[in-house]
């Protein structure tokens, strides 16, 4: 408990002070969000994916993609979502209508090193067949590169 010294005269007393003390309070806070703040960028890819290499050059985009996750077991996810292979095309159809340039909208396919060939391109049909042309294949940079793009400091 918080006290504070009232004066009244020559004598000085001790009395217990009615305000909150918010300090400890504030830092808390902080420190929590100094905490989400650095835990947040790793938290953007829900479904592990286990990514092949290639020495494409790297995509730089404003517009946020779409992301089609098809992991080891050959499950398809939107974002964080499973879906069936056959609804893709509705799913994506669903969720670009809101957007102004629907057929413009990129669709990133993130799949497992480990699937065929025939799986990847079976999914990626799907999502042409809802019209949407723009379909990116993510991999991952090779270790000389990514060393290389690490030390850039990206």
């Amino acid at each position: 408990m918080a006290l504070k010294r009232t004066a009244r005269g020559r004598k000085s007393k001790l009395v217990p002070m009615s305000e909150m003390n918010v300090t400890p309070m504030i830092d808390v806070m902080l420190v929590l969000l100094v905490i989400f703040m650095v835990t947040a960028p790793f938290l953007t890819v829900g479904v592990k994916v286990n990514l092949p290499s290639a020495n494409a050059p790297n995509v730089t985009e404003n517009d946020t993609p779409i992301v089609v996750h098809i992991n080891s077991d050959g499950q398809v996810f939107i974002g964080d979502i499973e879906v069936s292979a056959d609804t893709i095309p509705d799913k994506l159809l669903a969720i670009t209508q809101e957007k102004e340039n629907a057929k413009d909208t990129k669709i990133f396919v993130r799949g497992d090193r480990s699937l065929s060939y025939g799986k990847i391109m079976e999914v990626m049909g799907r999502i042409s067949s809802a019209g949407l042309k723009k379909v990116v294949l993510v991999t991952e940079l090779p270790k000389k590169e990514r060393s290389a793009y690490a030390s850039q400091g990206r």
